[in-house]
């Protein structure tokens, strides 16, 4: 199937490692110009260099989503290399989260500024380049504890449940515009988030999945190129009358839709 996605330009902020590394390499895989930034010089060449390598065309830039300045001077950069934007994946973040009452407000605030003001940021100056294009798509990568909080899933649950606020008010602020925003809602999905975790507990990484794929209806974690096949679908012609909503990337974990 063709997707309808050659010469798109797409930026995935957090680009480097994950969900964000394995979409930025499957956009560039279907022919778009690809984008991304991320905290780790080291990190956002090899991931430049693997998909340069694979005869896609990408750019990378240090760049800390939670530092307004740095989200600005990446933007301009990304319509300067390649002359406007079609897609912004606002992917960017960690997964902070504790018992509430060990939680200092320098926690809330960092992780509000990443997530929230990082993904508006972001989408705000977007968002014109793509009404000058005549359409674009937003995909905000939230959490299916943003729909359904368990306790000690702060400050991230709280973040994210704004990520699907901001979906459902943005798509319907930019229909008339053809710039579809969606979110996809990421359960347990194979990352550095989990390495850094079983390595941190010193045990293996198939004693760990397969520990935690318990409460998981498949059996199992899912694959950072399996969130990425739905993110880039969203992003297709092939997703074009699909706005405002959410899908559950789960392994069928989730009780809610």
């Amino acid at each position: 199937m063709d997707l309808g996605l050659k010469g798109k330009v797409a930026i995935v902020t957090g680009g480097t490692e994950g969900i964000g590394k394995a979409s930025a390499i499957e956009f560039a895989r279907e022919g778009a110009k690809v984008a991304i930034c991320a905290r780790n010089a080291e990190n956002i060449k090899k991931t430049v260099d693997a998909i340069k390598s694979a005869g896609g065309e990408v750019f990378g830039m240090v760049a800390d989503m939670s530092k307004a300045e740095d989200i600005e001077k990446f933007i301009a950069a990304v319509v300067k290399q390649y002359g406007g934007i079609d897609i912004l994946v606002n992917n960017a973040g960690t997964s902070a989260r504790g018992a509430f009452l060990d939680i200092k407000d320098e926690t809330w605030r960092s992780d509000i500024e990443l997530k929230v003001f990082g993904a508006i940021r972001c989408t705000r100056l977007a968002v014109p380049h793509m009404q000058k294009r005549g359409g674009g798509r937003v995909i905000n990568i939230t959490i299916v504890n943003a729909k359904q909080p368990a306790g000690g899933s702060m400050p991230t649950s709280i973040s994210r449940a704004a990520g699907l606020a901001m979906t459902k008010a943005l798509s319907k602020e930019f229909a008339a515009d053809n710039i579809l925003v969606n979110t996809v809602c990421i359960g347990k999905i194979k990352s550095g988030q989990h390495e850094r975790r079983y390595t941190k507990a010193g045990i293996s990484a198939d004693e760990y999945y397969a520990k935690d794929s318990k409460t998981i209806p498949l059996g199992r974690f899912g694959e950072a190129e399996e969130a990425a096949n739905v993110i880039v679908f969203l992003c297709s012609a092939a997703a074009s009358y699909v706005t405002g909503t959410s899908v559950n990337l789960d392994g069928g974990m989730s009780g809610v839709l």
